[in-house]
């Protein structure tokens, strides 16, 4: 069983920084992905970032547009959503998943999700 969560959420001006940290109770061994997502108010959850790690390629969605930068860091089992210059349409829950066995972006039909953390921008 892996868990995960989700921290580093809060309060941040427009144009500034924040991130946002996943910690897992363990990373599987072999390969897998960590995925960031997040559900603002009133709209549908959408897939921010992955990073598969046979090879720390990266994806991104729609919602990076050229401000965020997903990491992991292998000794802490923790992944990172670093967002630069957000804007207050990045205020949402943002949840990340683990994908086990995955060689790709996607589950292969195994995942876990953490409870979320909230992030707040500010104009």
């Amino acid at each position: 069983e892996v868990r995960l969560v989700e921290s580093g959420g809060g309060l941040v001006q427009a144009g500034g920084s924040l991130t946002l940290s996943c910690t897992a109770s363990e990373f599987t061994f072999g390969d897998f992905a960590i995925a960031w997502f997040r559900q603002a108010p009133g709209k549908d959850r959408e897939e921010v970032s992955c990073i598969r790690s046979g090879d720390d390629a990266v994806y991104f969605g729609d919602s990076w547009e050229n401000r965020f930068t997903i990491s992991v860091d292998y000794a802490k089992n923790t992944a990172y959503l670093q967002m630069n210059y957000p804007r207050p349409e990045d205020t949402a829950v943002y949840l990340c998943a683990a994908y086990p066995g995955s060689n790709g972006y996607e589950s292969n039909g195994d995942e876990y999700w953490g409870e979320g953390t909230l992030g707040t921008v500010s104009a």
